[in-house]
């Protein structure tokens, strides 16, 4: 094991936080708003993503559904990746990449928040949830990064990390979740 190695893996952590301080709390800011005036008009939050993305949707489900930091109500939030019957049953029936989609086709409506997660921006499944979302008229928010793919043009807001890592990407992500989940609190 290597300090130095070491110190330069937490330093590109430092760097991708204040490339994040510095590029985007606008967008930050407008998530946490969109969602918050979401859940006080009574919509609901689908998040859905693979991976890592897939635990940070349950993640954030958690957290609005919980609690993050303060005693409150329980808001709407669905995490569309852990129903194993459903996503086995859509997958075998229609396609992995169809999980998202026939599941945001259940379960969104007009004005509800539907949030696709993808590091990349070019997962196919995600990309299909948030096409599926823009047909009933959902708010679509996207979590991604690098470029952000395909996914950014898709996106009434989206979040791109600044960085081009995964694994960079993926702390960036949960980063900001955490701060708009303190933000919705506070404003709610």
């Amino acid at each position: 094991m290597d300090h130095n190695y070491l110190k330069s893996i937490l330093q590109d952590q430092i760097d991708a936080h204040q490339h994040l301080m510095s590029q985007s709390t606008d967008v930050i800011l407008k998530i946490a708003e969109t969602i918050a005036n979401a859940i006080r008009n009574g919509q609901k939050v689908l998040l859905f993503g693979n991976g890592g993305s897939a635990a940070d949707a349950q993640h954030v489900a958690a957290e609005l559904v919980g609690r993050f930091a303060r005693e409150r109500n329980a808001w709407p939030a669905i995490s569309l990746t852990t129903d194993t019957s459903i996503l086995t049953a859509i997958g075998n029936d229609y396609g992995f990449e169809n999980v998202f989609s026939r599941q945001v086709e259940a379960l969104a409506g007009e004005g509800d928040i539907v949030v696709g997660i993808s590091t990349s921006g070019k997962s196919p499944n995600v990309l299909k949830g948030i096409e599926a979302g823009k047909k009933v008229n959902a708010v679509i928010i996207g979590f991604t990064g690098g470029s952000g793919g395909v996914m950014s043009e898709l996106c009434d807001i989206c979040f791109v990390a600044p960085a081009e890592n995964t694994a960079r990407i993926q702390e960036l992500h949960i980063a900001v979740w955490h701060a708009v989940c303190e933000l919705v609190e506070m404003e709610l």
